[in-house]
C-alpha cells in the first residue's frame, strides 16, 4: 500500500514538471517566432469594403480627409500627401519636414517688411553692395558718401563702435542694413558677412573706407567705367604729379589692379 501511493505520488510530480516545461518551451518557442515577423500595424491593413463596419468606414474617410486638409500641395489623385523634398546631402536631418523655399542654398540681403504697408516695400532689387566700416564720428563723411549712390545700390554698415539708433537720423539709413560688433575690421565684418552664398545675387560689391573722399564721385558713372574695362577687383589709388607752375596736382584714377 505504501509503494503504490509513493509510485503515484512520483508519477504526479513528473506530470507537473513536464507541464512546465513544455509551457517554458512553448514561451520561448513563440517569442523567436514573433521577433521573426516584421510589425504590422492593423491600421494600414485595407479589408475589403463588403467586410468593413460602418464604423470603420466612417472612421477610414475622417482620416482622409484629415491628411488633405493638413497637406495643401497633395493634388494628385492618390490618397498618400506628398511631402516637400529637399537635397539631403546639404541640409540636416530634420529639415524635410520644413515649408518649401525655407531651406535654400543662397539668400541676399534684399529687405522683406514684417508689417506695414506695400508701399513700404522694395521698388526695385538693388544690383550693387555697398558695405561701411563706419564709427559715429565720421558720420558727415558717411553721409556725404552714400548720396554719391543710386536706389540701384544697397547700402550696409558695419558698426565698429556699437552705436546704431544713433544713425535714424539720415533718412537713408532707415533703409540701410546695419551690422553692430565692437572693435572689429572691415576685413573681419567681409569675411562672415559677405559670404558669396549671401552676395552672389548682386553685380558688384564696394568695400569702403569711411575716410575716403568723394568730392567728384559718381557711383553710377563708375559701374559704367568698370565694365566698359570689364574690371573685376579693384582699388582706389591717388597720384601727386605738378604743373607748369609747380603746383602739386592729386589725380585720383577710378582703380588700381588689385
Amino acid at each position: 500500500m505504501k509503494s503504490l501511493y509513493r509510485s503515484g505520488l512520483l508519477k504526479k510530480s513528473n506530470d507537473n514538471g513536464r507541464l512546465v516545461a513544455i509551457t517554458i518551451m512553448a514561451t520561448i518557442f513563440g517569442y523567436f517566432i514573433g521577433v521573426s515577423f516584421p510589425y504590422i500595424s492593423f491600421t494600414k491593413i485595407n479589408f475589403p469594403p463588403s467586410i468593413r463596419s460602418p464604423f470603420d468606414t466612417t472612421m477610414h474617410g475622417d482620416n482622409s480627409k484629415a491628411q488633405e486638409r493638413s497637406f495643401p500641395e497633395n493634388l494628385g489623385s492618390s490618397n498618400t500627401p506628398e511631402l516637400p523634398k529637399i537635397y539631403v546631402p546639404t541640409n540636416p536631418h530634420g529639415a524635410e519636414s520644413l515649408p518649401p523655399a525655407i531651406v535654400v542654398t543662397e539668400t541676399d540681403y534684399y529687405l522683406r517688411r514684417l508689417w506695414g504697408e506695400p508701399s513700404e516695400d522694395l521698388k526695385k532689387k538693388p544690383r550693387y553692395l555697398v558695405t561701411f566700416t563706419v564709427g559715429w564720428n565720421q558720420r558727415d563723411n558717411i553721409d556725404a558718401s552714400v548720396k554719391k549712390f543710386s536706389d540701384d545700390f544697397q547700402i550696409m554698415l558695419f558698426h565698429y563702435d556699437g552705436k546704431t539708433t544713433e544713425w535714424d537720423q539720415y533718412e537713408w539709413a532707415k533703409k540701410a542694413i546695419h551690422v553692430s560688433i565692437r572693435k572689429q575690421s572691415k576685413w573681419w565684418y567681409a569675411k562672415r558677412f559677405l559670404h558669396p552664398d549671401i552676395v552672389s545675387s548682386y553685380d558688384y560689391i564696394f568695400i569702403w573706407d569711411e575716410d575716403l573722399g568723394v568730392e567728384h564721385f559718381n557711383g553710377d558713372k563708375y559701374i559704367q567705367l568698370v565694365k566698359k574695362h570689364q574690371e573685376a577687383i579693384k582699388k582706389f589709388t591717388k597720384l601727386q604729379m605738378k604743373n607748369q607752375d609747380g603746383a602739386a596736382i592729386h589725380i585720383y584714377p577710378h582703380a588700381q589692379h588689385l
